[in-house]
């Protein structure tokens, strides 16, 4: 693919943008912004992004997103309630804490297994309803799928484990939307490893004082 028909098809994907599509790209870069300052405001971005999200998947009868951003909404639900109710009595905010080793191998394994069995899911859709194409990438799809799942998990108890997920999902997107051909896609998710790496480094200047 020349750079000339790459640079084409972001600037087809940008010129698409309708209104709510640009509230949703705006609302998903703010609640990252917000996540690496450890502020609460990281949760009702997030929930505007997933709503949005959720019609759009909708719309494009991408049942497994949908399904996907329907707990990611739980989740930032939970989150922002866990986040205002973790601070402490002179109201601090919650504070940054780390896996130990044995959580955090719990948390591999579950997300491999995960994984898996998601796959497998999505490899059997096709014989289970009709007029479903067999899946693109049903590994890779599971794995940023599954991952993410973990990572919103870690994120609303505020682990700073939650950024390694983001980094490696964040990777395989780029990879993979570069590989179906989905350029901005693969541009965007270039920014979001860039965030992760500073959300991570954040999070652990947070983690060191709240140590010392």
């Amino acid at each position: 693919m020349e750079l000339s028909q790459i640079w084409q098809d972001i600037v087809a994907n940008v010129q698409a943008f309708d209104f709510w599509g640009l509230v949703a790209f705006i609302s998903g870069i703010l609640a990252v912004v917000y996540l690496i300052r450890e502020s609460i405001w990281t949760w009702p971005f997030g929930i505007l992004y997933t709503i949005i999200s959720l019609f759009v998947f909708y719309e494009s009868r991408l049942y497994g997103d949908l399904f996907l951003h329907v707990f990611f909404l739980v989740l930032n639900i939970y989150g922002w309630v866990h986040w205002i109710k973790g601070k402490d009595k002179k109201e601090d905010d919650l504070p940054v804490t780390r896996l130990s080793v044995k959580q955090a191998g719990v948390y591999l394994l579950a997300s491999a297994v995960g994984i898996y069995l998601f796959a497998q899911f999505l490899i059997m859709l096709p014989s289970w309803f009709e007029g479903i194409d067999e899946p693109s990438l049903p590994y890779w799809d599971s794995t940023t799928s599954i991952l993410s799942v973990t990572a919103m998990w870690l994120t609303a108890r505020k682990k700073i484990d939650n950024w390694y997920y983001w980094f490696a999902i964040d990777i395989l997107a780029t990879g993979i939307y570069f590989y179906k051909e989905l350029y901005f896609y693969s541009i965007l998710y270039l920014i979001y490893i860039v965030m992760a790496v500073m959300g991570y480094l954040a999070w652990k200047k947070s983690l060191n004082l709240n140590r010392a």
